[in-house]
């Protein structure tokens, strides 16, 4: 039987004033213009902390007009946890906001996609639209881990521990990838950019930051079986996360997504 863990969204930065354009690819009178929230997540159970994804420092705040609240790896020493008691890390994608702070987890192991790092150093590379979203420093500190033996690739499917599985989807960045957790509620699928906010998956409309469209829209299929429920799907950037979900902890902004939440997308 799989282990049960808790499961944590950290949120540490955010981006007000966005339009409806800027969210859904093909916006109507039903897409509303909402802030963009980031997250790191934390897996807690009796093998050890698994993170998920590292968040952006000050310098690429400054760089992209974002507001960052806290560092990812500040936040997670006011929630108890060293940054360098972490073991393994898995980048969802290489994006900016996903892989930066890279240097701040020493004794880490980098769980990440065969196919992301060959995108993010590969010939698509060469147009600015693409490349848009990476930061070159993230990227090539990715590489020197490789040359250090510090990541682990995988290609597709893979396991961290027992109940904690990798599943490539690809779409918003060739190699994204999404973790499913087993929690005391059910599989729990940490979807990452595979769906920024909930209306991009439930109404079938998509992040307009995208690599292939169909790859994103059969990945929302893909990421909603491995959760078996709406509810168990937790978005990339959606602030709705914090109110759905209970706060954990008065130092840092951080809610339970091991929790029910407060209401359902079922009806």
């Amino acid at each position: 039987m799989n282990d049960q863990y808790e499961i944590y969204a950290i949120r540490y930065a955010t981006m007000t004033g966005r339009q409806p354009h800027q969210n859904y690819l093909t916006p109507d009178i039903h897409n509303e213009g909402t802030d963009l929230d980031y997250f790191v997540w934390l897996i807690r159970g009796k093998s050890g902390d698994i993170l998920v994804d590292t968040g952006f420092n000050g310098a690429a705040a400054l760089e992209r007009s974002r507001t960052l609240t806290i560092n990812p790896a500040d936040a997670l020493e006011r929630f108890g946890v060293r940054p360098d008691s972490i073991r393994d890390v898995v980048i969802t994608h290489l994006h900016y906001d996903h892989a930066g702070n890279l240097d701040r987890f020493p004794n880490a192991r980098f769980h990440l996609q065969d196919r992301e790092m060959s995108y993010a150093t590969g010939r698509c590379m060469c147009h600015g639209l693409l490349r848009h979203p990476f930061s070159a420093e993230d990227v090539t500190l990715m590489v020197r881990h490789v040359f250090s033996d510090r990541v682990v690739f995988h290609n597709g499917d893979g396991e961290i521990a027992s109940g904690v599985t990798l599943h490539h989807v690809g779409g918003h960045s060739d190699g994204l990838q999404v973790v499913r957790v087993n929690t005391e509620r059910g599989p729990v699928v940490i979807a990452s950019d595979a769906s920024h906010y909930y209306g991009n998956m439930h109404r079938r409309n998509p992040f307009p930051i995208v690599y292939n469209l169909g790859d994103m829209m059969e990945g929302w299929k893909a990421v909603e079986h491995l959760a078996g429920h709406p509810d168990r799907v937790i978005p990339g950037h959606d602030p709705m996360v914090r109110d759905l979900y209970p706060s954990a902890s008065d130092a840092v902004d951080v809610v339970a997504l091991h929790k029910k939440p407060k209401r359902s997308f079922v009806v």
